[in-house]
Order: structure tokens, then sequence, then C-alpha cells
């Protein structure tokens, strides 16, 4: 009887804690670096956020070692709603076939909460690259074997891993050097210290835009509605060829069922405002903010796709 009435107190404390939830700011933990895709999008998110819920969203960028050590705080974190954050098609997903060892497991030490966005990379040139369009980088690449440099945004990243996926796919061998997140590579590829990145266009989009970098295909299914003028990979020379990104908001394992609710019916009406809807609409950025069950069900789908990819590609952690 005792056991009992313990059992129910603790549920009474816990459903009133979640009840007043939240009382305080809210940690968001983003695991690449500020000014990158993921730090622009999940910026905007949490500014509304903050506006619906009435508490602060701190914003923390913690890069590095293909998003585990951002992770890793999170999965430390107590599971008290305190600390939320970034969690991407890298860190759930590809990281699991790429990394030798992964210090977490993404079923037992994290809560998905909701998938809130799903994003192209554009694939850019540096200006002085006599290349103009996927053909002629191929040409090019193929007369000049490692020769060409390719940056990414860090290793795992749909950039390393597109990249990865174009030169199997095209019999070309590009060398990779990953960053420690988008700015620094996108700088580098203006000076012209490497020759090409694939990228979110979230981020490097103002640049192709500005002529600082010159876009000449995306990554995607469609063409980009911000770059309508722009070929798909696919459609340019190599069939078959896609890479979709996408990432959405986690916590620590063994948030309350009610608090993650909360949180996922903030979200979904998060990114269907407009300052959200919009800004994300001008970046090429699809809002998603689907169920935590549905998030759960996507990162099953993309691991072995994913496998599957870093084996054809042989892609590794340079």
């Amino acid at each position: 009887m005792r056991k009992v009435l313990f059992a129910l107190l603790l549920f009474a404390c816990s459903a009133g804690a979640a009840a007043g939830y939240p009382e305080k700011p809210i940690r968001f933990v983003i695991p690449s670096a500020a000014g990158g895709s993921p730090d622009v999008l999940m910026r905007i998110l949490t500014q509304q956020l903050s506006a619906q819920m009435g508490v602060a969203f701190v914003v923390e960028n913690k890069p590095g070692a293909s998003f585990t050590i951002g992770t890793m705080d999170i999965v430390r974190a107590a599971p008290d709603g305190y600390t939320l954050g970034y969690g991407n098609i890298v860190s759930l997903a590809i990281n699991r076939s790429l990394l030798a060892k992964v210090p977490y497991d993404v079923e037992r030490d994290l809560t998905l909460i909701a998938n809130c966005v799903r994003v192209f990379n554009l694939l850019a040139v540096n200006n002085r690259l006599p290349v103009h369009t996927v053909p002629e980088l191929i040409d090019y690449a193929k007369k000049n074997p490692g020769k060409l440099v390719m940056a990414s945004s860090g290793n795992g990243t749909t950039g390393h891993l597109g990249g990865e996926l174009f030169k199997a796919m095209t019999g070309t061998f590009i060398l990779h050097v990953p960053y420690r997140g988008s700015p620094p590579a996108i700088n580098d590829l203006i000076a012209g210290e490497v020759q090409l990145m694939f990228d979110n266009i979230a981020s490097i989009g103002a640049h192709a835009k500005s002529g600082r970098v010159r876009g000449i295909a995306v990554s995607g299914p469609r063409r980009s509605p911000v770059f309508p003028e722009l070929p798909t990979i696919a459609e340019a020379g190599v069939p078959g060829y896609e890479t979709v990104a996408w990432g959405g908001v986690i916590a620590p394992a063994h948030l309350p069922q009610d608090i993650v609710a909360r949180l996922n019916r903030e979200i979904r009406a998060a990114l269907a405002a407009p300052g959200v809807s919009e800004r994300y609409q001008q970046l090429d950025a699809e809002p998603d903010g689907g169920t935590p069950e549905e998030f759960a069900a996507l990162v099953r789908r993309e691991t072995p796709k994913w496998a599957d990819v870093v084996q054809r590609s042989g892609a590794k952690v340079d």
C-alpha cells in the first residue's frame, strides 16, 4: 500500500511540475557552429517559441566531432525540459555508420520531440574555377584528378556525404577538407582556398545570390524556388543523385510525456507562424513539424539509407 501511495505521490508531483512548465529560461544546444544552416534555422524557431511560451530560449553553439560534442551535452542534461537541442540527419542517422564509435544511442539516450525542417544543398564553386555546369565540373575533375578540393561543414554532414556520393556516381577524385561549420568553409571557398562545396541553401544561398560564389546545381528532387534557374544535380547529368538534410528538436531521455506533448504542440504552432514559415521559405527550408513518432520513424528509415551511402561512397572521417 505504501508503495502505491508513494508512486501516486511521485506522479502527482511530476504532473504538477509539468503543468507549470516552463517557469524559467530554456537552454537550447546546437551541436554546430554559429552562422551555419542549423544555427540560422533554429534561432528563427526558438525566437518564435520564446514569444509563444513566455520564457527566453538561450542558444548555445557546441560544434565539433561530427555533432557528438553538443549531442552529448544534451544526453547528460536533466530530463526536465530545460535543456533542449538540435538533432539532425548527422547526429541521429549518419554517425552510426560513419564513426567507429558513437558515444550515445539515439533510442536509449534521447527523446525525439519533432522534426522541424528539410533542406536541400547547393553545389557551389569558386568564381575563378572555369566551371559553370555539372558536366563541366565532372570533365574538369576527371582531367585534373586530385587537384580540386571540396570543403564541407564537417565530417558526416550531407555536404560531406553528398560530395562523396557525387564522386562515387561520377567516377571523379576530389579531395575533401572538413571544417568546423559552414562559415569558415564558405570563407575559404570565396577566397579560393578550396574550389567547391555542397552546403545547405540556408547558409550558402546568400553568398551565391550576391555573386561571391557560383551556384551550379541543387541536390534535391526538384529545383529550388530560391534558384529556379539552376537544375537539380540529377537532371544536370547525374541520374539518381539526391540528398536532403533534415533536423529537429531533441531532449535527454526520459523527458515526461506531458512536456513532450506540450513542446510538440508549441513547435508545430511556431512552424506555422508567418514569421517563421515566410523566413524558412526565403531560405528554401521546408517546415515539417510532425509527431514524435513520425520523427522516430524518419530516423529509422534514414539510418540504413545513409549507411548504404557511406558504404557505396567509401566515405570516411577526414
